[in-house]
């Protein structure tokens, strides 16, 4: 069995979502790593060894790592590193790390011709599961779905049972055979693995958005990076008006 851990990233251009799927016996040396590297920060620096290694936080010092918001460049430097040494025990597991993403403006668009048109969200994540399930395949396994506390939840749920039934639509349709139960929804402060995904979304997003004009923070993001490329097995932003039609 394979669990398969979701979470988002988005601004106003494109709106992605990142799968990390990861084999049972990797869970626990996963979970324990990810939590070396809070109490090894909580060892040097204000930070509880509980803290939640969220993206945006971490970066911008936030929330939990609000302490370590000293604008000198030890800060940064420590926060980077805290962001690296988790990249890092991502990046040393036997995970994959998929990747589907919306061009947003595409997308708007593509909403003004007739008929109902998903939210961003759910068009992605639908994309992404078929993509999960795919991927699990041609590991002759099964998988389970958590993902990140949303709005809209049941909802959600309610879409996954949809697929389930009568497949995701699309050019190619799926019933998702290789997803089992339900999606799950749990809070990223209980889930170490959540926490890897949302690391790696946030990081994602922020490298292909541009949105570091600065030189040495966009070599620092892409040396971060570098560690969980390795683990990339799909990657693709979908733009409806130059592809036509809904392909996964």
């Amino acid at each position: 069995m394979l669990l398969t851990y979701v979470d988002e990233s988005y601004d106003k251009d494109r709106y992605w979502m990142v799968a990390l799927v990861v084999a049972e016996r990797h869970l626990r040396p996963l979970h324990s790593a990810l939590d070396s590297v809070v109490r090894k920060a909580a060892d040097s620096y204000p930070v509880a060894p509980e803290a939640e290694l969220h993206g945006h936080a971490l970066v911008q010092a936030r929330d939990d790592w609000q302490r370590l918001g000293n604008k000198g460049r030890n800060m940064v430097r420590a926060r980077i590193g805290i962001y690296g040494d988790a990249m890092k025990a991502i990046g040393s597991h036997d995970v994959q790390v998929i990747v589907r993403g919306l061009d947003l403006s595409a997308y708007r668009s593509h909403q003004n011709a007739p008929g109902r048109h998903p939210s961003p969200h759910q068009l992605v994540l639908r994309h992404l599961l078929e993509q999960i399930c795919d991927q699990v395949e041609t590991r002759d396994e099964l998988a389970l779905v958590i993902a990140d506390e949303i709005d809209g939840a049941d909802d959600h749920r309610r879409h996954f049972r949809d697929y389930q039934m009568t497949g995701t639509g699309g050019s190619i349709s799926s019933t998702l055979p290789c997803l089992v139960d339900t999606i799950h929804f749990a809070p990223s402060k209980a889930s170490r693995l959540l926490q890897a995904a949302d690391l790696i979304a946030y990081l994602h997003r922020r490298l292909l958005s541009g949105q570091d004009g600065d030189s040495r923070a966009r070599r620092a993001n892409e040396t971060l990076w570098s560690f969980v490329e390795p683990r990339v097995v799909h990657q693709r932003c979908w733009a409806p008006q130059q592809q036509g039609g809904e392909g996964a």
